[in-house]
């Protein structure tokens, strides 16, 4: 009996792939858990079509996160802290601060795609990078001034 694999099966094969199986495992176990179908033509086209719709998809949202990418590399964002007596930032610039200041740009970046050196208490430039995924780490610039 051939059958095509729908989930990860140990010791048999990985999702996609055609195997040929026994009779009893491929029909008792296999198809019944939902792990594999049997292998018709109608079934592999339908996989085919499945699989480069997901492979398309894939792309496109690589295209995406490449060109959010290249708009935020260089982008330069101003926050505004409280300043102490003592010339110090009212508590630290944190990842949060740094997403609210892009999303008032017009980036959406979540907080915990944003990777800092630590904490910053002072004011002056600062140099960040996000992480968007598939290698990408833009950088940008955030400018701390004092209120």
């Amino acid at each position: 009996m051939k059958v095509l694999l729908l989930k990860d099966v140990k010791n048999l094969g990985k999702a996609g792939e055609l195997k040929e199986v026994k009779d009893g495992y491929g029909q008792n176990f296999l198809i019944n858990k939902g792990l594999a179908q049997l292998a018709t033509d109608g079934v592999i086209k339908q996989f085919k079509a499945q699989e480069k719709a997901r492979l398309e998809a894939e792309r496109e949202a690589l295209e995406a996160l490449k060109a959010l990418a290249k708009k935020l590399e260089g982008v330069k964002v101003t926050i505004a802290k409280k300043m102490g007596a003592n010339g110090s930032l009212f508590g630290a610039l944190k990842k949060e601060d740094v997403a609210e200041a892009l999303a008032a740009q017009g980036f959406s970046i979540d907080k915990k795609d944003i990777e800092m050196d630590g904490a910053i208490k002072a004011t002056g430039l600062y140099e960040i990078s996000a992480k968007l995924g598939h290698g990408l780490h833009p950088k940008f610039q955030v400018e701390v001034i004092g209120q």
